[in-house]
């Protein structure tokens, strides 16, 4: 039987999430604090961890600490309603496998916990160079998992903004992104993408930086942008060829979604800018 623990300090919580997961045919254990967590941790097996962040004794986040080293530690989620960036990068650094907002949907999150659950173990370390609300840096190895682990935890950096702004923003992210990791870091989890998030008062810029020599937009016989408009859909067939994921809009999108996209001489670093209106 699958294995879960649920920390979290309020009562209500712990039983509709036990209750759930129970539901589901999972073997669930709860406790109401950190150092009871770690303490049932330690001392038999887990498969995943549900750790509320602020919980007393001792937190989330220190919990997930003192398992840095712990052999067969489980997959971890993190669940918070605090999603600044110094506290979901946290959880980065301490190696939660994902993040969850608070209050938490049960429904959602039985699919997540299946999801994680389904995930081969061994993540790769995701390097967390500033994590401050107006400057987020990372790198982060060139594998489709890691980039939809740090999709996931990014997507809450852009609280407050208009739907229409987090829509364009994510979209444009996801693409450059995945190209980054795809194309440049050639799916190989020893190579390294580096991003940098900014958000001043008027805009919000990325910048991806991945390790490959670049491109130049002719070659890309791979990506619409390569063929529109004589030839729409020729790019999916190479696309199959080269065993690269569906799609192949993404360029045409980011275009259209983002004010300035940038890219250095080489085209192996993209920056681009979302401005925002007051």
């Amino acid at each position: 039987m699958t294995r879960i623990l649920i920390a979290d300090d309020d009562r209500t919580t712990r039983l509709l999430l036990s209750e759930t997961l129970r539901a589901q045919k999972f073997t669930v254990v709860s406790v109401a604090d950190g150092a009871a967590a770690l303490k049932k941790l330690k001392a038999g097996k887990f498969d995943l961890a549900l750790l509320d962040v602020w919980m007393p004794k001792m937190n989330g986040l220190e919990v997930l600490s003192k398992l840095r080293n712990v052999k067969n530690r489980p997959k971890i989620i993190v669940m918070t309603s605090d999603d600044t960036p110094e506290t979901l990068l946290s959880a980065i650094r301490e190696e939660a496998y994902t993040y969850v907002a608070k209050p938490v949907d049960p429904q959602a999150l039985t699919g997540l916990v299946k999801e994680t659950l389904a995930k081969q173990p061994g993540q790769r370390t995701i390097e967390v160079v500033s994590a401050t609300p107006t400057w987020v840096e990372l790198v982060v190895p060139c594998s489709l998992e890691e980039a939809e682990r740090i999709e996931a935890f990014m997507a809450h950096f852009k609280s407050g903004l208009p739907e229409d702004v987090r829509r364009a923003v994510g979209q444009a992210f996801h693409e450059l992104l995945l190209n980054a990791v795809e194309w440049g870091g050639k799916l190989d989890p020893n190579r390294k993408v580096r991003i940098s998030y900014l958000r001043a008062k008027k805009m919000l810029m990325y910048r991806i930086a991945d390790p490959g020599t670049g491109f130049k937009f002719a070659d890309l016989e791979h990506a619409a942008i390569s063929h529109m408009p004589d030839e729409p859909t020729k790019h999916d067939q190479i696309r199959q060829d080269k065993g690269l994921r569906p799609g192949g809009f993404g360029l045409l999108l980011t275009q259209a979604t983002v004010d300035e996209l940038i890219y250095n001489e080489k085209q192996n670093e993209v920056v681009f800018v979302k401005y925002l209106t007051e």
